[in-house]
């Protein structure tokens, strides 16, 4: 095995046979869990808008979800490398998600707004400078095929 491979298991259960199964579009919940060794287990559903529970979570947050934590982490290193003290950090993502008429669709776009807080306010230009690469670094934007843009802010 390559050592700089890595490998990554997740579970999925559907919970939403209400007891006829998929014997109709509306006849079944969306609700599953999604679960791995040693993490709390989500609960996962579809957006509202394809009959789902809007009090869980669906792929469409979790893949903006994974995006912003990648991107954040990724951000952090690139700091902590560059000398630059975050002592604060926060986002606010936004995706675009299109639907076709044949029922399939993808995101076409995300933008990251993140902010950051940093200990003195000569690193402000530095910090927000910093984003470019830490996307280049992003493992989960690297494997996207739509763009991730960033709208970042620096404070101190």
């Amino acid at each position: 095995m390559d050592v700089s491979e890595h490998h990554y298991s997740v579970a999925v259960d559907w919970t939403g046979n209400r007891g006829s199964g998929t014997s109709g579009y509306r006849a079944y919940g969306r609700d599953h869990t999604v679960s791995a060794a040693a993490v709390p287990t989500l609960l996962g559903s579809a957006d509202r808008t394809f009959h789902g529970d809007a009090d869980r979570w669906n792929p469409e947050l979790l893949l903006l979800a994974a995006l912003t934590q990648c991107h954040m982490l990724s951000y952090l290193h690139v700091a902590t490398s560059a000398g630059v003290v975050v002592t604060g950090y926060s986002d606010a993502a936004q995706g675009t998600m299109v639907l076709h008429a044949d029922g399939s669709g993808e995101f076409t776009s995300v933008t990251l707004h993140p902010v950051v807080t940093v200990a003195e306010p000569i690193m402000s230009e530095l910090a927000n400078s910093l984003h470019e690469d830490a996307a280049a670094k992003c493992f989960i934007a690297r494997s996207v095929n739509f763009p991730v843009h960033h709208r970042p802010t620096a404070r101190a």
